[in-house]
């Protein structure tokens, strides 16, 4: 199972040799010559996990299961609402059969399956039928009506419980003697299949016997103790989805009074000090809430300092909450170690909110940090709990950087369209209303330049188209 790095499920595969499959994924060539949607699925692997099954049947049952309970955004096949065959035996019934089923119902019938060879399937239950004279019609209780149309009769294939031929307790030995095979004991009637097949074989009917040997090799495909797959075991137990499961693990790891459903988490991003800037993600139920994101650009620390950048955007934040009386989240989280972890205790304090759940996740290690306590927190790197944690920590850190990013941005745009002589501020506008970005201005000729821009004619358009080549080196820095 491949999941990205808000821990959901997005591709389940199987394979016999896992190694050799996965080196596929992962091959530098594949990023380059994969197909888009090759390309996109390894660019959202976060992390991977793997479980051995005992045989392909149950690797099929299980890749199924898996599909239907996720909807991976990668899979294509089985996302239908399509179940493997079962077979229904309801005792409740005055003559009970077996019949096909697709799904298993609390009706106090027995199941048997799921069976991924529905072909296989079929022809051995409609084997089963014959060899022990069950009935066949779906008619639990057939009339007289049923019974004239009834061909299982007329061949012989049913012992025509329904007539009386037989009575109602010898038809249920024969019932017995049919789940003894779906419960695996198929020596009987293998025996009695393999004697058949040498009869018809002995007597020059050849097809009579291959379909003979077809019904044994089907009923130890289907009923053999290998292949018997009842119960799924390997199918994890969830109850919540993934997210909501990481939310209730995170309550038990951290000993909070109930799950956090709602988690917000700072970080900060510059370069030496300048364009410093903070981000603040929200995660509601375990999942993005991109509608409750907010950034900061911090305006009162110019030197390069992380702990007082931290300070002023979770005490801003924080202060307007207070001000506009508005819900505290139920847990709040720094990207970074014991420093960010004190910088935004002390801004908590510094404007009088009550005490709240907190945390730092240090990167380094996975380290939780929780204040009043020395020694971190280590989770293993399967917990949900800390899945949940890394990807709020990664999401945070994503958002401060795409901010900062467009702040150097716009800066070096600027910049470079200050240092053109004759081209004030309202020519800059121009230019950028034009053509969109410093990079369109870059890519046009002088004569494009003086037709877009009023008043900029050719000579002052090719100073520009002069300028900003000289200085394309500048853009490296973004």
């Amino acid at each position: 199972m491949f999941r990205d790095r808000f821990g959901k499920v997005i591709y389940v595969g199987k394979a016999r040799d896992l190694r050799r499959r996965l080196g596929n994924y992962f091959q530098p060539s594949r990023k380059r010559t994969g197909d888009a949607k090759l390309r996109s699925l390894i660019n959202s692997i976060y992390e991977w996990s793997f479980t051995v099954v005992r045989n392909e049947n149950e690797a099929l049952l299980l890749e199924s299961q898996l599909i239907k309970s996720y909807a991976p955004y990668y899979n294509i096949l089985m996302r239908d609402d399509k179940r493997f065959l079962l077979l229904k035996v309801d005792m409740s019934e005055k003559f009970p059969t077996l019949s096909l089923a697709r799904l298993k119902k609390p009706d106090n019938a027995r199941y048997f399956g799921p069976f991924p060879h529905g072909t296989a399937l079929k022809m051995t239950r409609e084997f089963l039928l014959t060899h022990f004279g069950l009935r066949g019609c779906k008619s639990s209780e057939p009339d007289l009506e049923t019974r004239k149309h009834c061909l299982k009769r007329l061949v012989k294939d049913c012992c025509a419980p329904c007539t009386g031929k037989v009575s109602e307790s010898e038809y249920h030995q024969r019932l017995e003697a049919a789940l003894a095979v779906l419960d695996g004991d198929i020596s009987p009637v293998q025996e009695a299949v393999k004697a058949k097949m040498k009869q018809a074989a002995a007597e020059g009917k050849f097809e009579l016997a291959a379909r003979y040997r077809d019904a044994g090799a089907n009923i130890a495909a289907v009923f053999g103790q290998r292949n018997r797959i009842f119960a799924n075991p390997f199918l994890p137990d969830l109850p919540f989805p993934p997210g909501e499961l990481g939310v209730r693990a995170l309550a038990q790891r951290l000993g909070l009074p109930g799950p956090p459903e709602k988690i917000i988490c700072f970080d900060i991003s510059n370069i030496l000090g300048t364009l410093a800037v903070a981000s603040m993600v929200t995660f509601t139920n375990g999942k993005p809430d991109r509608q409750a994101y907010k950034r900061f650009r911090i305006k009162t620390v110019m030197q390069s300092d992380d702990f007082a950048m931290m300070r002023e955007a979770v005490s801003r934040h924080f202060s307007r909450l207070i001000a506009e009386n508005r819900p505290f989240p139920d847990l709040m989280m720094v990207d970074g170690g014991k420093g960010q972890l004190s910088s935004a205790v002390d801004a908590l304090i510094s404007v009088g909110a009550p005490p709240l759940p907190l945390l730092a996740l240090a990167e380094k290690n996975e380290e939780i940090f929780i204040p009043g306590r020395s020694e971190p927190i280590i989770l293993d790197r399967h917990d949900h709990a800390l899945r949940l944690l890394q990807s709020v920590r990664d999401e945070a850190h994503r958002f401060a950087i795409t901010y900062h990013r467009n702040l150097r941005e716009k800066r070096i745009q600027l910049s470079l369209l200050d240092d053109i002589p004759g081209i004030g501020a309202v020519r800059k506008r121009q230019l950028l209303r034009a053509f969109g970005s410093l990079a369109g201005i870059i890519r046009a000729d002088a004569a494009e330049i003086a037709a877009k821009v009023p008043g900029i004619g050719l000579k002052t358009a090719q100073k520009i188209v002069d300028h900003l080549t000289q200085n394309q080196g500048r853009r490296k820095e973004i």
